[in-house]
């Protein structure tokens, strides 16, 4: 892909206060075995020029089409032409025809003023096909009124109407062709008495059978002043039928007739005008000069279209993006695209790389797997991560025939339709925090939480909800936390991940699992009798959760009889003490001083009672 060449047809106008016109510009391509035939009739019983009292035209006229044999029809498009702003229905062959469209122009006149012209088009494949080779007649087309409402067209002599079909045909025979056809409505006259064409970007490939097209209208064959046609500066004729000093002298070439009076479809092979190589054609158009009186002569011409037949063997590389997977959460991006070669002449090769951009920074490449044939395609799929220093709001640009430096390797039909754009927005998702969750330690710092209370706080909409134990699981969804309403906690504080549907996403949440040490329940009395029941001073909440404890057992005279703590709980026995070790004491109430060793609680003192 070659950026530095475009494929397009600008027109370079000479500016003047003087006319108006509608662009001629690119209006179909057709790339294979392909070739044209136009056929046509002008609507002017006698070239306009001669008699200045002329001023009707005829109800309708004819032409033969004669298609060569083995051919089938591609696309066929009818054109109506004439003075005034345009009769959009006529008949063909007793068809209504309506206009898809009407290109005007306007010819600022110093006597009669401004005089309009137009041009109308529509797509006929579907009758030439169904017809074929026969007669066609056009009627219908009527500028009666106005040629009667505005003197100026007669008085000036530029009365005109008329008709052309063109036919694109395949032909399994010719070369593989590309035929460019461009129309629009522009004009020369002594105001306007140059243009240039510049078709660029042609890539001639093999000049042998090079041909170019004209429709054109109001030329006369009796106004000679300074006109010319010239391609890449060369003066392009056909004698006599175009001679090189009056290319618009109301002729057909297709049927060597010197009469489609006041209408011009000529063609003229421009193999010896162009080269192998040439990337550019220039189409120059003249018209006026001086008599013998020194007063400017002109002829009006209006240019309606261009065709072109050149020999240009290329592949055309397309992209199309299918689709753009999004993930939540997540900068990576699945694109789906199309790498087409429909609009072509030769097949697009194996390793034909693509670039892809985003916001016009360079993300990823890839290539073509296969060779592409022609008006075949070829899908393909590529993971992308999107930097960090891009916003979540970007464009992603897809090109073919792109070694991701803006360069490409392959030589093209259209250099300017290697490109595909899709805007997208990165899923983002924001992480909300919700209060902690608190419970009591049940021992080595572990409790049960019932995690679905969170859902009370938040906003669910109904939708489905799933909690995890880490962002990751959750953004993978992998190892949902099956029982929510009955949760340990393997850690503290440990954090959950609350994951909320939200379409075309979801919402997440986290919230801390806390554990407190909360105060202990100290029993008033138990009963060491080896029954297997209340057989232990157990307090409860203290053993396992405040591990760093002491406790201190006191008889009733204050004598210290135990000491113990987290692996020592009292079983009613003195560990204190010469002669009560390691025997159970007896029945009666005993003073207990409990330090935690937590700095949350003070230290517990009270009594117990003691029975067998």
């Amino acid at each position: 892909m070659f950026r530095l060449f475009k494929f397009i047809l600008f027109i370079v106008l000479l500016t003047s206060n003087n006319s108006f016109s509608q662009e001629i510009a690119l209006f179909q391509q057709f790339n294979g075995r392909y070739d044209y035939l136009a056929i046509g009739n002008t609507l002017n019983p006698s070239e306009n020029n001669i008699e200045r009292d002329y001023c009707d035209i005829l109800p309708e006229s004819q032409a033969e089409l004669l298609l060569p044999t083995n051919t089938s029809i591609v696309a066929a498009y009818l054109y109506w032409a004439g003075s005034g702003v345009g009769d959009q229905e006529v008949s063909l062959n007793g068809n209504t025809i309506f206009a898809d469209n009407t290109y005007l122009v306007e010819y600022n006149d110093s006597t009669y003023g401004i005089l309009p012209y137009f041009s109308c088009y529509t797509d006929i494949t579907d009758l030439i096909t169904t017809n074929g080779n026969t007669s066609y007649t056009l009627s219908n087309l009527d500028i009666s009124e106005t040629l009667a409402n505005n003197i100026g067209y007669c008085g000036n002599r530029t009365n005109f109407a008329g008709w052309c079909i063109y036919v694109v045909y395949e032909d399994i025979n010719l070369p593989l062709n590309q035929i460019n056809l461009f129309q629009g409505l522009d004009i020369i006259n002594r105001n306007v008495r140059e243009k240039n064409i510049i078709l660029d970007n042609v890539n001639v490939l093999d000049n042998v059978g090079a041909k170019i097209g004209f429709l054109a209208w109001e030329g006369d064959s009796l106004l000679n002043y300074g006109e010319s046609l010239l391609i890449n500066d060369n003066i392009i004729s056909n004698p006599p039928l175009n001679p090189a000093n009056n290319a618009f002298n109301g002729t057909n070439t297709f049927t060597n007739s010197n009469n489609f009076y006041n209408g011009d479809l000529d063609f003229y092979n421009i193999q010896d005008n162009i080269a192998i190589g040439d990337t550019t054609v220039e189409i120059k158009l003249t018209t006026g000069d001086y008599d013998v009186n020194g007063n400017l002569q002109a002829d009006l011409i209006i240019i309606n279209n261009i065709i072109t037949v050149l020999n240009s063997q290329l592949p055309d590389a397309t992209v199309l993006i299918n689709n753009i997977n999004l993930e939540c959460a997540n900068r990576q991006i699945t694109i789906d695209y199309t790498v087409n070669n429909i609009n072509s002449t030769e097949f697009l090769p194996t390793n034909t790389p693509i670039a892809f951009y985003a916001n016009n920074e360079l993300v990823g490449t890839s290539q073509t797997v296969n060779q592409i044939e022609i008006g075949s395609s070829e899908n393909g799929q590529i993971n992308i991560i999107i930097p960090d220093n891009l916003p979540n709001n970007l464009e992603i640009t897809v090109v073919v025939d792109d070694l991701g430096n803006g360069i490409g390797i392959i030589t093209e039909l259209n250099e300017l339709n290697n490109e595909a754009f899709q805007d997208i927005q990165l899923l983002e998702i924001e992480i909300n925090p919700l209060q902690p969750m608190n419970n009591c330690d049940e021992g080595f710092n572990m409790a049960y939480f019932d995690l679905t209370l969170q859902l009370d706080t938040i906003d669910t909409n109904g939708e489905p909800t799933s909690f995890y134990v880490s962002l990751e699981d959750l953004q993978n969804d992998a190892n949902e936390i099956l029982n929510p309403s009955h949760f340990q906690n393997s850690e503290v504080p440990q954090t959950i991940f609350l994951k909320v549907n939200n379409q075309p996403c979801y919402d997440i949440y986290y919230f801390d699992l806390v554990v407190e040490n909360c105060p202990p329940h100290i029993p008033e009395v138990f009963t060491p009798n080896n029954d297997g029941y209340n057989d232990w001073f157990n307090i409860q909440g203290l053993y396992n959760i405040f591990e760093n404890h002491k406790l201190l057992i006191y008889n009733r005279y204050g004598t210290l009889i135990f000491e113990g703590d987290n692996d020592n709980p009292w079983y009613g026995k003195a560990n204190k003490g010469i002669n009560n070790t390691g025997k159970t004491l007896p029945v009666g109430t005993y003073f207990y001083v409990l330090n935690l060793n937590d700095s949350n609680y003070k230290t517990l003192t009270g009594w117990v009672y003691l029975n067998l």
